[in-house]
This record gives structure tokens, C-alpha cells and sequence, in this order.
């Protein structure tokens, strides 16, 4: 029974073995490896719009939102990086029942995104690249909190979509991302991920700007001149969309959209 104990407990302690067959799930999950330098470990990825340069040749095994898991089983993987909203519930259950090993990331903010290039880094056996690309991620992001700083923060309202409205709550990263800027979701407070509001919600919360689609999703909101965002003409559309990609390109996103709030006014 000692011995039996003992095995296990140097199993334990043993460092899990490198994963060689990883299949990514996600788009954001595609870049970090690609950040990472660990794209030969890559050997299938689910598409969901443009592939970022390096990623073309890998096979696709469906589009987000629909796993081919056939396809996704041939290819053997011995890792699959999951994030939660690109896979339906029923393939996720579907997945584990697979028993292939299954990273889920899904960071609420910049310090986790930052933990998650170490995590993946070393599942993957990348374990220096991944401290090092955290390490970076951090010294820039500590830049841009210091060089964006304001008081009090500009209330924003960043609109997901605008026909039903839909918004992001105060877990969701891009959050986090407006705080960077010196700005704050008027709808932090909400803890679903993409909550609808409607015009009276936004109209109480008095946003001094909103961030948007596009040019012509923000134009309803002309309708209303007594919400400040109109009245000080501070309707912009989201600078970079890679802003609601996490993984180490949203550091690039979130310095734009830093850049176009810094000269934003509050009345």
C-alpha cells in the first residue's frame, strides 16, 4: 500500500507532458499560439473569420459556433484550447466525453489574459516563451494604465450590437480595456456577458461617449441629442476589432482605442 501511494503521489508531481497534436477552438486561442511561437504544435483550428499570416495551411474542423468533430478527431489531437462562446454547449459535453485534454480560457480581464500566454505556453512546451510574452503583455499594459490615466473615468457605452441592443457587462475584458483608457462601462454593473438593454436604460445612464459597430450603427443615436455621447458628437466606431480578440494583439487594439477616447470631453 506504501509503495502504491508513493507511485502516485511521484506521478502527481511529475510535469504533464507536452502536448504535439493541439487543435485550437477558438480565433483568439489560434493567436496566442501563433504569439507564442508554437504554431508547429497546431495541427487543426476552428475558423471564424481571416486567418492571421502562418495559420493558412492547417486544417479547418468547422466554424464558430459548429465543431466538425469527426474532422477534429482524425486529426488525434492531444489538446484542444477551448473558448466557451465558440462551441455550443452540447459539443462541449460532446468533447470531454472524448477524454482529450481540454484548456478552457476564458479571461475576464488583462491580469488573467497575462496568466493564460504562461498556461498555454506551458501545456504546449513553450514554458519560457509563454513568462516571457506574460512579462511583456504586463510592462506595456502598466504603460498604457499610467499614460491613459484619468479622474473621474469617462462613462462610456460600448454598443455589441445595435437592432436588438445588445451590450457588454462588467465581466466581460473589453472592460477592463476601458478602464486601461481612464474610461468606465455604464453597464459594469451587469453581470451577464452580452446583456440587451434598451434606449431608456442607456439615456439614464448618461454616456459621455459610445463606442459602436460602425458609423451607421451609431446613427439612430442622433435621434436622442439630449444623451451627451450625441450632444458632444462622441459616436465612434470600435478603432480595432481585434479590441474583443484576447490574446496578445489586444494590447495593439486597446492603445487605439486609448488614443481615441483620450480627447473625449464630459460636457
Amino acid at each position: 500500500m506504501r509503495t502504491f501511494l508513493a507511485a502516485c503521489l511521484l506521478a502527481c508531481a511529475m510535469p504533464l507532458a507536452a502536448a504535439e497534436r493541439v487543435v485550437s477552438l477558438a480565433p483568439s486561442m489560434s493567436e496566442i499560439m501563433l504569439e507564442l511561437g508554437a504554431t508547429e504544435r497546431l495541427v487543426g483550428v476552428l475558423d471564424g473569420g481571416p486567418r492571421p499570416a502562418g495559420l493558412e495551411h492547417l486544417p479547418s474542423v468547422g466554424r464558430y459556433g459548429q465543431v466538425e468533430l469527426e474532422t477534429l478527431l482524425a486529426l488525434q489531437p492531444d489538446l484542444l484550447l477551448l473558448w466557451p462562446a465558440s462551441v455550443p454547449e452540447a459539443q462541449r459535453r460532446q468533447l470531454e466525453s472524448f477524454g482529450i485534454p481540454l484548456y478552457v480560457g476564458e479571461p475576464h480581464d488583462f491580469a488573467q489574459l497575462a496568466e493564460q500566454f504562461a498556461e498555454i505556453g506551458r501545456r504546449v512546451g513553450f514554458a519560457a516563451r509563454g513568462q516571457a510574452l506574460r512579462e511583456r503583455f504586463e510592462t506595456r499594459l502598466a504603460e498604457l494604465r499610467q499614460r491613459y490615466r484619468r479622474e473621474p473615468l469617462l462613462p462610456v457605452f460600448y454598443q455589441v450590437w445595435h437592432a436588438p441592443l445588445y451590450t457588454l457587462g462588467g465581466q466581460q475584458i473589453v472592460s477592463d480595456a476601458l478602464r486601461v483608457c481612464g474610461a468606465r462601462n455604464v453597464f459594469a454593473d451587469l453581470r451577464l456577458p452580452a446583456p440587451q438593454v434598451n434606449v431608456e436604460a442607456v439615456l439614464a445612464r448618461a454616456p459621455a461617449a459610445i463606442i459602436g459597430g460602425s458609423d451607421a450603427e451609431l446613427q439612430p443615436w442622433r435621434a436622442w441629442p439630449q444623451l451627451p455621447a450625441v450632444r458632444l458628437n462622441q459616436l465612434w466606431p470600435v478603432p480595432d476589432k481585434g479590441l474583443e480578440r484576447p490574446s496578445f494583439q489586444m494590447l495593439v487594439a486597446t492603445e487605439k482605442l486609448c488614443e481615441r477616447l483620450a480627447g473625449a470631453r464630459f460636457n
